[in-house]
């Protein structure tokens, strides 16, 4: 179902129609969006509202959803939730992304915090630090060649696949993850 996980409305929508489908047990807040580089003096204010819409704001109103319909405190029976974040958050995103970056350190701080607050009712929240990914958002924001120019950086020299991510966010889903709330795995290739 497409949303605008910005507009509390289109969230809220969302989950109805989720709810139609059974128990939720497992929300992957993964939508995000990034724009070509820029430095922070010369980003319009409406990038950075945007930015931080999607990136911070829609990953609440989801996790919020998600909360009232897992937690033992609303007669939820549990569940997981795993917030995707970035490396840019610990490397902070010079030259190119600081206010992606700088959202992505505030879903870390999210994870976190919100795995102590629904911890003790049954609700597991992580997060997953994704570093050079080949994906098609190097493309989308003007930077084509990115996956080529930086793999040589990473210790693992290559970029990670939507795969290996996915498998992490999968691992944390699932039951082997039980006992593990309140954790960031970066899936970085070392770097």
């Amino acid at each position: 179902m497409p949303a605008d996980i910005a507009s509390p409305d289109d969230v809220a929508a969302l989950f109805r129609a989720a709810d139609g489908l059974g128990r939720l047990g497992a929300l992957v807040n993964n939508a995000g969006t990034a724009d070509r580089q820029l430095r922070v003096d010369q980003m319009p204010p409406e990038r950075i509202l945007r930015m931080t819409a999607v990136n911070v704001v829609g990953p609440f109103l989801c996790a919020g959803e998600a909360v009232r319909r897992m937690s033992s405190l609303h007669g939820g029976e549990g569940g997981a939730i795993v917030n995707i974040s970035s490396a840019a958050a610990r490397l902070g995103g010079p030259g190119e992304w600081v206010g992606y970056a700088a959202t992505k350190g505030a879903i870390d701080t999210m994870t976190i915090g919100l795995a102590r607050e629904v911890g003790a009712e049954g609700v597991r929240v992580n997060g997953v630090r994704p570093g050079l990914i080949d994906t098609d958002i190097h493309a989308a924001n003007g930077q084509p060649d990115r996956v080529a120019r930086m793999a040589p950086g990473i210790p693992m020299l290559r970029a990670g696949t939507a795969e290996e991510v996915a498998n992490a966010v999968a691992w944390l889903c699932s039951d082997a993850a039980s006992y593990v709330t309140g954790a960031i795995l970066d899936v970085t290739g070392g770097r």
